[in-house]
């Protein structure tokens, strides 16, 4: 994790959706820190990462569009919030051990969910950092559109959006089709993201479309490398 002279050296919080990598293209442009690796949470009986279920080698070939390494924390499926929190806890010790000092997060508007983070990283000597925080989520996602941004649902929550949603193109037909209800960036967890083109790449990356599953209340589309 070599840093650049006179930049902090920061890692990205990596889930392999739009607004993690939103906030990457967003600190790159601003050239406050210098992104030094991303840190995805995988639940190691699937290979995926955590939540959105997105393939392990679709992980590694966005980050390698990205020019950046994985940092990877591995969970146990199922996984209680302790072990959880250790394992994060003990990557990010080993990142401040290499001299990273900040973590950026996509988050945009939850209070807990960023109280949380503030909560977990106090006293370890990382900053939690919010570049996109308090932004507008219509705008933003129109934003990001318009910016070349592409990507598909990898889930989607079966309380708030039909099944036939996931695998779709997050563009701006889909926005029209959202309910009132569902927040244009699915901030409130309506549904997740994987990003396979925008700004923040070198190359698009080639996904074909596998079965969606349902499980749990979530419809989840399997998407992997073309």
């Amino acid at each position: 994790m070599a840093a650049a002279a006179g930049r902090p050296k920061a890692l990205i919080a990596w889930s392999s959706g739009k607004d993690s990598a939103w906030a990457l293209h967003e600190v790159r442009r601003a050239d406050e820190f210098d992104i030094v690796g991303a840190l995805t949470t995988v639940t190691d009986a699937f290979a995926r990462v955590s939540m959105h279920g997105v393939r392990e080698d679709l992980l590694r070939a966005q980050l390698d569009a990205a020019g950046l390494p994985a940092v990877i924390v591995r969970i146990p499926f199922p996984c209680p919030n302790d072990i959880y929190e250790r394992e994060m806890a003990a990557a990010l010790a080993e990142a401040k051990a290499q001299g990273v000092t900040h973590v950026i997060f996509g988050d945009l508007f939850l209070e807990d969910v960023r109280a949380y983070r503030e909560r977990q990283l106090a006293g370890s000597g990382i900053t939690p950092v919010f570049p996109i925080w308090g932004r507008p989520t219509a705008g933003l996602a129109r934003e990001m559109i318009a910016a070349g941004i592409e990507a598909h649902l990898a889930v989607v929550d079966l309380n708030k959006l039909p099944a036939s949603l996931a695998g779709r193109k997050f563009d701006a037909a889909l926005l029209a089709e959202f309910p009132a209800s569902v927040d244009a960036c699915g901030e409130n967890g309506e549904f997740h993201t994987f990003v396979s083109a925008g700004p923040m790449f070198s190359r698009k990356i080639a996904v074909r479309f596998g079965e969606t599953v349902e499980r749990d209340g979530f419809a989840f589309a399997d998407l992997m490398l073309a």
